[in-house]
């Protein structure tokens, strides 16, 4: 199972994760949409997580974040086939923001990033390095229902008291 700087049980836990509900008590219910398997979608994708973390210091970060689990979602998975589906799952606390990205790829095989050498002109393949280096804690699991996976990442920030 990959993860970076995440606990193996944050990874596992099948509610998904959310140790920040425990500390804080103020996590907001998650907030969900479901996009056709399309790359026109990506774009929406964006927009939607953009929408919830509109006040947030790492809007940006979190658009470009979402946009590559998406991307990877229709193109290494079924999601991306004539009739697939992806869904993205927003929570939010103060100071705090998990995105989830559930396809309907492989429950036994968790995508990794390739740690590509940074001089690497290769066009594709950097994307799960840009979650692992940019957020505070990312990981991947089983969708609860079976049918995939869920990629996820969280992001941390101070002075924020919106709940």
């Amino acid at each position: 199972m990959a993860e970076s700087r995440s606990t193996q049980n944050a990874t596992t836990r099948q509610d998904g994760g959310d140790q920040r509900s425990a500390r804080t008590g103020s996590i907001s219910r998650p907030t969900r949409r479901r996009f056709p398997g399309l790359p026109s979608q990506i774009s929406y994708a964006r927009r939607f997580v953009a929408r919830h973390l509109a006040e947030s210091p790492e809007l940006t970060t979190a658009t470009l974040l979402t946009s590559e689990l998406a991307t990877n979602a229709i193109r290494h998975s079924a999601s991306g086939c004539t009739t697939g589906k992806f869904e993205v799952c927003v929570r939010l606390a103060p100071g705090w923001a998990r995105v989830e990205v559930r396809d309907l790829g492989s429950t036994t095989e968790a995508p990794s990033p390739q740690h590509r050498d940074p001089y690497d002109t290769a066009e594709h393949g950097r994307g799960l390095d840009l979650v692992e280096a940019l957020s505070s804690k990312w990981g991947t699991e089983p969708r609860r229902d079976g049918r995939g996976r869920q990629v996820w990442f969280e992001l941390e920030w101070d002075g924020d008291d919106r709940s």
